[in-house]
C-alpha cells in the first residue's frame, strides 16, 4: 500500500493560478481502521478563491475575518471565536498578534492575514514546521507538508538531503534541507511573511522569513520556574483531552510519562486507560515503576471516594474521578525493532526518520490503545530532551560561575567516566560554530562514551557502507553549511537544548503518522512552546544536576504526582531489543537490500549491507547504527510509490468556512 497524505493545510496566493493549484491538491488516503476523511474546509481570500485549503483529520481548523484581516489556528482543539476575536481585534501586525497568542498553548500552526499581508509559521519547538515553495505560475505557496508541495511543483528528489538523512543526527541548520528540490523549510521560530499579489495575478514578490520566537534569559528560581512548567504542562494536555471521556496514556513508569498520566487524570476523563510495555530484560525497573504508579492513582481515587459525602468538595472530586484500568502488554507480544517494514509505506512522513525501524512497536501499543476505546493518546516524548540536560550547557554556565560549573561538570565526569584532561581542555575549548559544522562529520569511527560532550553538538562518523558519492555529498552539505552557519542560540549549551527538542520534535511525526493510521490522535504535549519557554527560563544550575534527576520536572508535579513516584533516578533502554531485531528480521533486512533504492541513488553500498544482514552481531553494526539507513531505505520506497496514488482530484464538495 503506498504512503499516502492524510493531513495537512496549503496557503495560496489570491490568483486564478493559486484557484487552479488548489484542483491539485493530493487526496488523503484511508487505510486499515482508519475513519472516513471528511470534505477539504476552504477558508478564502476576500475575493472568493481559496486561501487555506486543510484537511485536518485529527487537528482542528478556528477561523475569524474581521474585514481584509483574518485569523486560522491549526491545532489540537477548536479556539471559541470570542477567544480569535481577542486576538485578532486590534493586531495590525503580526508583532501585535504574537504578543496576542502567548495566551494560548504554543501547539498551533497560525496563518494571517493583516495589512495585506499573509504570515504564517509553525511552533518554536519545531513540533509543526512551514515550507514552501515557488510555483511556476501561482507563485509562493506554502504547506506543512513538503510532499504535497512537492506534489503540486513536480519536485524531484535532493540525493544531498536525502543522504543526510542517513546519519543519526542532522544538526541545525542541515535539519532545515528538504529532501525535494525546490521546496524550502522555514527555520523553527521564524514565520513565513507573503505579500499580497494584485488581484488575480501571480506578480507578488518573494516570501521573507522573520524571527518570531525568541529564548527567555533563564533567570527563574526552581521554585518559580516549576511552578509556571506546571501550568504550561497542564494547559498543553487540557488542549489536547480536555472535555474528552476516553482517553489513554503510555505509561512507561518514568518520571515524564508518570506526569502526564497524573496531569491527565486531573482533566476528569470518564475513563483513563495506562498502557505499559513489559521489558524483556529481567533487570529493567519500567514495569515495576508503572506498577507503583497505577497503585498510586488508586489509591488516591479510594480516596476520593471514601471521602464522599463529606461536602460539596468531596462531592465533585468523587464525580470527577476517572475509570482507570492498566493494560500491561507482554514482552514477548512487543516486536523487535525492525519488524514489519513493509508496514511503513503506510505513511509519507515529511523525511527519513531514525524511528522508523520500531513502527511496529509503536504500531502495536496504539491499537491497543484503540481498542480501549480512547479517542486521544498521551506520551512522554520529549520529556527526556527538555529535562534530563545536556552536559554542552555547563559550557555556558563556565562563563558566568566557573566555580559552580566545575563543581556539577565533576560530578557528571565521574559519572560518565570522562578523563580529566580531555574534559578541561573541551571546557575550554572556544570553535565558533561555523567551524564545528565543518567538522561534524568524520570516516574515523567516534568515541562517544568517554568523550566529553562540551561543543556544539555530537560529532558523527560517515558509515562504512556508504559509498564514496555518498560520503561526497555529505561532507559537502556540511562544507556548505559552515559558510553561513549561525547557531540557533549564541550559547552553546542552549544551542544545544532547543536543536535537540527541535530534532525530537521531528522524529516525534512518525508517531503522530501511525496514530492517523489506525485513527488514533496522538499528542506529546511536552512538546508545547510555553513548556519549552518554562523550561529555559529557569537559572542553568537549578535547572539541571548531576546529583538530581530531572529536578524541575520534579519540583513541577510536586502535589499532582505522589513523592515517592517523583524519587526514581534511573531510566530503562531499549539497545537489546534493537540488536536482537536485527537478528531475528536479517531476512527481511537482505530483501531490502538486494533491490536498494538507496544503492540506485549511489548512496549506499547493497552488497556490503547484505552481508551485515547475514552478520547481525558484527562489530560494525555494534559500533554503528544502522537504523537512519533502513528508515531512508523505507522512506524512498514510500515516498517514489506515492505519487501515482497523489492524483489531481478536486473535491466533490467542500466547507467553505
Amino acid at each position: 500500500m503506498p504512503g499516502q497524505l492524510r493531513d495537512y493545510f496549503v496557503v495560496l496566493p489570491d490568483s486564478v493560478a493559486g484557484a487552479a493549484a488548489a484542483g491539485r491538491l493530493p487526496a488523503p488516503g484511508v487505510t486499515g481502521a482508519a475513519p472516513p476523511v471528511g470534505d477539504a474546509l476552504t477558508v478564502a481570500h476576500p475575493s472568493g478563491r481559496p486561501w487555506v485549503v486543510a484537511r485536518p483529520l485529527v487537528r482542528k481548523l478556528s477561523h475569524l475575518a474581521r474585514g481584509g484581516d483574518a485569523l486560522v489556528l491549526i491545532g489540537p482543539d477548536r479556539v471559541p471565536d470570542a477567544v480569535l476575536a481577542g486576538l485578532l481585534d486590534g493586531a495590525r501586525s503580526r508583532t501585535a498578534l504574537e504578543a496576542r497568542l502567548t495566551r494560548l498553548p504554543g501547539l498551533y500552526h497560525v496563518v494571517a492575514r493583516l495589512s495585506g499581508e499573509t504570515w504564517v509559521r509553525g511552533t518554536a519547538t519545531g513540533l509543526r514546521r512551514i515550507y514552501h515553495a515557488r510555483h511556476p505560475d501561482a507563485g509562493t505557496i506554502a504547506s506543512d507538508r513538503p510532499a504535497v508541495l512537492a506534489r503540486l511543483i513536480d519536485a524531484p528528489l535532493d540525493d544531498g538531503a536525502l543522504a543526510l538523512r542517513l546519519l543519526d543526527f542532522v544538526p541545525h541548520p542541515l535539519s532545515r534541507r528538504v529532501v525535494w528540490r525546490g521546496v524550502h523549510e522555514t527555520g523553527a521560530g521564524y514565520g513565513l511573511a507573503l505579500p499580497v499579489a494584485a488581484p488575480g495575478t501571480a506578480a507578488v514578490p518573494g516570501p521573507a522569513e522573520h524571527r518570531w520566537w525568541e529564548p527567555p534569559p533563564g533567570e527563574l528560581s526552581l521554585a518559580e520556574g516549576a511552578r509556571r512548567l506546571g501550568d504550561a504542562v497542564a494547559a498543553s494536555v487540557r488542549a489536547h483531552v480536555g472535555g474528552l471521556d476516553r482517553i489513554s496514556c503510555e505509561l512507561s513508569g518514568g518520571m515524564d510519562s508518570t506526569a502526564l498520566t497524573f496531569v491527565a487524570r486531573e482533566t476528569g476523563p470518564a475513563s483513563l486507560s495506562l498502557l505499559t510495555v513489559a521489558a524483556r530484560d529481567r533487570y529493567s525497573e519500567d514495569e515495576t515503576w508503572a506498577r507503583r504508579a497505577v497503585e498510586a492513582a488508586r489509591g488516591a481515587e479510594a480516596a476520593q471516594k471514601g471521602v464522599a459525602g463529606r461536602g460539596a468538595e468531596a462531592a465533585r472530586r468523587t464525580a470527577d474521578a476517572s475509570a482507570l484500568d492498566h493494560h500491561l502488554i507482554p514482552a514477548d507480544d512487543a516486536p523487535y525493532f525492525y519488524a514489519d517494514l513493509a508496514a511503513t509505506s503506510a505513511e509519507l512522513n515529511d523525511e527519513p526518520l531514525p524511528v522508523a525501524p520500531g513502527r511496529a512497536r509503536a504500531h502495536l501499543l496504539l491499537s491497543r490503545a484503540r481498542a480501549t476505546g480512547s479517542r486521544y493518546h498521551l506520551t512522554g516524548y520529549g520529556g527526556d530532551e527538555l529535562f534530563l540536560g545536556l552536559p554542552h550547557a555547563y559550557q555556558d554556565l563556565f562563563h558566568g560561575n566557573p566555580l559552580t560549573a566545575w563543581n556539577h561538570l565533576s560530578g557528571l565526569r565521574h559519572q560518565l567516566g570522562w578523563p580529566l584532561l580531555p574534559t578541561l581542555k573541551a571546557l575550554l575549548g572556544r570553535s565558533t560554530f561555523p567551524r564545528w559544522i565543518a567538522g561534524a562529520v568524520s570516516d574515523e569511527t567516534q568515541p562517544v562514551a568517554r568523550t566529553p560532550l562540551l561543543s556544539w553538538g555530537v560529532r558523527q562518523s560517515l558509515r562504512p557502507w556508504f559509498t564514496d558519492h555518498g560520503c561526497a555529498l555529505i561532507t559537502e552539505e556540511f562544507r556548505a553549511a559552515a559558510e553561513h552557519a549561525e547557531p540557533i542560540d549564541p550559547w552553546r549549551g542552549r544551542h544545544v537544548d532547543i536543536d535537540a527538542v527541535r530534532m525530537g520534535a521531528r522524529h516525534f511525526q512518525a508517531m503522530e503518522d501511525v496514530g492517523m493510521t489506525i485513527g488514533l490522535p496522538v499528542a506529546a504535549p511536552f512538546y508545547d512552546d510555553r513548556v519549552l519557554e518554562a523550561t529555559l527560563a529557569v537559572r542553568l544550575p537549578e535547572r539541571i544536576s548531576p546529583w538530581r534527576y530531572k529536578p524541575l520536572l520534579a519540583e513541577a508535579m510536586r502535589g499532582v504526582v505522589p513523592d515517592a513516584l517523583l524519587a526514581r533516578t534511573t531510566k530503562d533502554h531499549m539497545s537489546s531489543d534493537e540488536h536482537q531485531g536485527l537478528s531475528e528480521h536479517g531476512p527481511e533486512l537482505a530483501e531490502l537490500w538486494a533491490d536498494s533504492r538507496l544503492a540506485a541513488h549511489g548512496l549506499v553500498d547493497s552488497r556490503r549491507l547484505l552481508r551485515l544482514a547475514a552478520e547481525p552481531f558484527s562489530p560494525v553494526l555494534v559500533e554503528h547504527s544502522i537504523s537512519p539507513t533502513v528508515a531512508g531505505e523505507t522512506w524512498l520506497r514510500t515516498a517514489q510509490n506515492a505519487w501515482p496514488a497523489l492524483r489531481s482530484t478536486t473535491p466533490s464538495s467542500e466547507a467553505t468556512l
